[in-house]
C-alpha cells in the first residue's frame, strides 16, 4: 500500500484523498440519515449539515407518533454540503476509474464534471422524490380523526387535569396522540372515541359509551 501510494503522482494523491474523504463523509451522512429516520432527531441536521439554509424539515401534521411528521430535506437547494460532497464523490471516483483508459487528462476531467453534476442532480431528484412520497402518506388530522376510536395508551386525567395518549386508527394504521378528556379519568386500556382535535398532536376523547353533559 505505502508502495502503490508513493508511486502516484502529486495531483493523484490529492485526487485519492479528496475521494476518500467524500467518500467516508458520504456513509457518515447516510448512517445519520438513517439514524434520524428511524428516531426523533432533527432529520435535516443529520442528513444535509446543510450550512446554506436553515431547517425545513417539519411540516407541521402529525404522524404515527403524534408529532409533527418529520422528512429528508429535499435537497432541491443546490449550495449544500451534501450536494458538495455528492459531486466530489462523481467526480472523484469518474477520473480515477477513467485514469487508464481515457489518457486525455481534459477529456477525462470534462467527463469527471459531467459525472459529478449528474449525481447531484439524481441525489436532488431522489430526495424530491423521497419528500413526494412521505407527503402522500401524511394524514390530515382534523379531517380523519374525529369519531375515530383507539384505546388509552397512558392514563389520561379527567376533566382536562394534564394529557395521556391514546392510539386510534386512522385509514388502517395505528396512530398514536396525546389526549385530553372533559369527563373522569380514562385507565390505560379504556376504549375511547374522538370528539375534538385540539391541534395537529393532541386530540380531545371520550370513552366509547359514555355521554359527556
Amino acid at each position: 500500500m505505502i508502495e502503490w501510494w508513493n508511486s502516484l503522482e502529486p495531483a493523484m494523491k490529492v485526487l485519492w484523498a479528496v475521494t476518500l474523504s467524500a467518500s467516508l463523509v458520504f456513509v457518515i451522512q447516510t448512517v445519520m440519515t438513517f439514524l434520524g429516520a428511524a428516531g426523533d432527531t432533527d432529520f435535516d441536521i443529520n442528513s444535509d449539515f446543510d450550512t446554506d439554509a436553515p431547517s425545513d424539515i417539519s411540516d407541521g401534521s402529525a404522524d404515527a407518533g403524534g408529532h409533527g411528521t418529520e422528512h429528508p430535506s429535499t435537497g432541491m437547494n443546490l449550495l449544500t454540503f451534501r450536494n458538495f460532497i455528492n459531486f466530489l464523490i462523481g467526480f472523484g471516483w469518474t477520473a480515477i476509474l477513467l485514469r487508464d483508459s481515457v489518457p486525455a487528462t481534459g477529456l477525462r476531467l470534462l467527463i469527471a464534471i459531467v459525472v459529478g453534476v449528474l449525481l447531484v442532480v439524481l441525489v436532488m431528484l431522489l430526495f424530491k422524490w423521497l419528500t413526494n412520497m412521505q407527503e402522500s402518506g401524511n394524514i390530515d388530522v382534523y379531517k380523519s380523526a374525529v369519531d375515530s376510536q383507539g384505546t388509552v395508551y397512558l392514563t389520561i386525567p379527567g376533566e382536562r387535569a394534564g394529557e395521556g395518549k391514546v392510539q386510534i386508527t386512522i385509514k388502517n394504521a395505528v396512530r398514536e396522540y396525546a389526549a385530553l378528556t372533559d369527563g373522569p379519568t380514562l385507565k390505560t386500556g379504556t376504549r375511547i372515541r374522538v370528539v375534538e382535535v385540539i391541534n395537529p398532536t393532541t386530540l380531545l376523547v371520550e370513552e366509547v359509551n359514555s355521554i359527556i353533559i
